[in-house]
């Protein structure tokens, strides 16, 4: 069990007042806040860094006061000075810009340029991306684009020593001062950005810490990327908020996880995309899959004080295996983005594969037309008998929109997003009611429906069944052309390392799985791409425009091809004989043009 919270003097919710508060109180003052490698920052260390790296911002960009806010972008990686920049733009009244590090040519320049930041800090090796967009930046002046180790040796310069303690700035802060903009993925069009104002991000801390239960030792482990929600508020701001501490690493990789909980001590992990299943791979690799040996070395090693994880996208047969493994108290799966208008938290005891009880009563499953979905039916096998009827899009019915406080200078986005009443999340989902309770259950995005044979199912869905496979840690579905009407499914799956794909076995579990695993019959897949790797998001999600882009074109797609036939008991290679006599089938129907847009 967590320690209670530390119980700090009344402070308004500004993360300027709370970063304050925290250094002045006796019990944190001298507490670890901050650890990175052999690096340590107390809350009394984190608070004359944000001071000082908020006198620097006023001395490059002038005082904030009553104008509009200075705004400082960021392409960075985990770091301290990350944190503490975060820590100087509360301080000063700033808005701070999380630029994500993948970004790269027109789309980081048309970022920049949106955000009207007029000091960058960006990672060293990234220098070169940002230097083939240079002339295209229009607010940015060149003394005002630095490394990461030219902002530190512009902070001695500029203000004195790290040892220097200053008193805040003055400068104009509330609770509705916008802190820091978030961005989307951005898949698809520029990203969009995120409001996240003073009283959002503490908001975030307190309910998260008190809806898992951390306290003062809590020790967070942020591998995720800070300029992303998930570990801003799911980690720091959680264990800002009661007194904690946080382990960083640059980036998220499988095979530092373990060393580095065990190091920090680390308590709560939080995770987005995929890396449940890079961790439960590297763990596999290191101990050869012996269970024995993972139970001695991992799960019930004195180092390891891992007790929760706090996240979204992972499976429930990852989640079975990674509390088992890790030796978790419990795994609150969530649902929720960065714009904060809807979140539900999955407990122990919830339905298997949902991702928690929906508690506001204004968050409903609608329809197309705005009708309300039916809750979900489950059949003998478990299966929805009455999909189409159940799944709809997950939004919010109310005059007001939670924690959303709308897209950064993107009034279309804005009015997109909330229209007539109503928050549209873009998400497909379906409830199950139990006990009078209702469940939410995540069945993708709304442009991640797959329509088949006059039906519309989520492509999300399929990925999780096919990733059921002892052999298949992640797969994504997809949509791609049919010569007769609307889409046939395509799948790209990714094995296990070692691990060679069998066809036969593979139609024969896909078999299995409509007969007692919960899949529809017109969710088998028509092709499969069997990949090396995939691409992703910079939040570790995988990229699927791209896969969707090339669908089964062998012209286009290097990695093995297999599909089938009506009457085919096994999947068959892909050839491109095959490929052009579909050509031809396509060509007959007047429907070319789909393969080659």
């Amino acid at each position: 069990m967590s320690s209670a919270p530390m119980q700090f003097p009344p402070a308004p919710l500004t993360v300027r007042d709370q970063i304050r508060v925290r250094a002045e109180f006796p019990a944190s003052a001298d507490k670890v806040f901050l650890m990175h490698d052999a690096r340590r920052v107390t809350y009394r260390g984190f608070r004359d860094e944000s001071s000082r790296v908020a006198h620097f911002l006023n001395g490059r960009l002038g005082k904030s006061g009553d104008a509009a806010p200075p705004h400082v972008a960021m392409l960075l990686e985990n770091h301290v000075e990350l944190l503490t920049l975060y820590g100087g733009c509360a301080v000063a009244g700033a808005t701070l810009f999380g630029v994500n590090t993948g970004l790269r040519g027109e789309t980081l320049a048309g970022v920049l340029n949106q955000s009207r930041s007029r000091l960058l800090v960006v990672e060293e090796k990234l220098q070169p991306e940002v230097e083939r967009i240079r002339r295209d930046l229009r607010q940015i002046a060149p003394e005002n684009l630095m490394t990461l180790p030219e902002f530190v040796a512009a902070l001695d310069a500029e203000v004195g020593p790290a040892a220097k303690a200053l008193p805040f700035p003055d400068a104009k802060v509330t609770p509705q001062t916008n802190l820091m903009v978030i961005y989307t993925s951005g898949t698809t069009g520029l990203p969009k950005g995120i409001n996240n104002n003073h009283f959002k991000l503490c908001a975030t801390g307190i309910g998260v810490s008190q809806n898992t239960g951390m306290g003062q030792d809590t020790i967070g482990y942020a591998c995720m990327p800070l300029f992303h929600s998930n570990s801003m508020f799911v980690c720091l701001m959680p264990c800002f908020w009661v007194g904690g501490a946080v382990g960083l690493r640059e980036r998220f990789s499988g095979s530092r996880f373990v060393p580095d909980v065990f190091e920090y001590g680390s308590t709560v992990w939080n995770y987005v995309g995929e890396p449940v299943h890079y961790v439960l791979a590297a763990i596999e690799r290191e101990y050869g899959g012996d269970e024995a040996r993972i139970r001695r070395e991992v799960t019930e090693h004195p180092r390891n004080k891992l007790r929760h994880a706090v996240g979204n996208g992972a499976s429930p047969v990852d989640i079975d295996k990674f509390v088992k493994w890790l030796g978790l108290e419990d795994m609150f799966e969530l649902y929720g983005s960065t714009e904060a208008a809807i979140s539900t938290m999955r407990r122990k005891g919830d339905p298997r594969g949902s991702v928690g009880e929906v508690t506001d009563a204004q968050v409903r499953i609608l329809r197309e037309d705005g009708r309300e979905c039916a809750p979900a039916e489950l059949d003998a096998d478990g299966k929805i008998a009455n999909y189409d009827a159940a799944v709809g899009e997950i939004c919010r019915v109310s005059t007001d929109t939670g924690l959303f406080q709308g897209y950064f200078d993107n009034a279309e986005a804005n009015a997109s997003k909330y229209r007539e009443g109503t928050y549209h999340s873009g998400d497909l989902g379906h409830v199950l009611v139990r006990d009078g309770k209702r469940f939410l259950f995540f069945d993708g995005r709304t442009d991640d429906w797959i329509r088949k044979d006059g039906e519309n199912f989520s492509a999300l869905q399929v990925a999780r069944l096919l990733s059921e496979h002892p052999d298949v840690p992640l797969a994504a579905a997809y949509g791609v052309p049919c010569s007769v009407s609307d889409e046939l499914v395509m799948a790209a799956i990714k094995l296990r390392e070692g691990a060679h794909f069998d066809p036969k076995s593979f139609f024969d579990f896909c078999e299995r799985q409509i007969s007692a695993g919960g899949m529809d019959r017109k969710w088998f897949p028509d092709f499969l791409r069997v990949v090396r790797d995939f691409e992703y998001t910079g939040t570790q999600k995988v990229l699927v425009r791209e896969l969707k882009r090339v669908h089964f074109d062998p012209r286009r797609v290097s990695d093995p091809l297999y599909f089938r036939e009506r009457g085919d008991s096994s999947f068959r290679p892909f050839t491109a004989a095959d490929w052009d006599r579909l050509r031809e089938v396509f060509r007959k129907a007047e429907r070319l043009n789909l393969l080659e847009r």
